[in-house]
């Protein structure tokens, strides 16, 4: 049963902490690159490219949560089940 338990939380909470995780990061990394273009225009197109390269890993790690979230929401027991374990009807 704390199984269950356990397994429901992770899939409840795992992919909106990633996400929100995510969300902050990839902020902070283009203000961060906004203000470095602010700094040194000249280097706008370097710093694009580390931006958009940053980005990209961020958004595979968000990707990777979202197929964990799959997989454990797979092995999740169904309502009824859990109700029958538990001793209702």
């Amino acid at each position: 049963m704390i199984y269950g338990a356990a397994l429901a939380l992770a899939v409840g909470l795992g992919l909106p902490i990633a996400v929100i995780g995510a969300g902050l990061a990839q902020g902070r990394a283009a203000a961060a690159a906004m203000e470095g273009i602010s700094r040194q225009p000249d280097a706008a197109g370097d710093i694009r490219f580390a931006l958009i390269l940053s980005l990209s890993l961020i958004e595979s790690l968000v990707i990777y949560a979202l197929l964990i979230f799959f997989m454990l929401y797979g092995k999740l027991p169904a309502v009824m089940e859990v109700v029958q374990a538990v001793g209702g009807n």
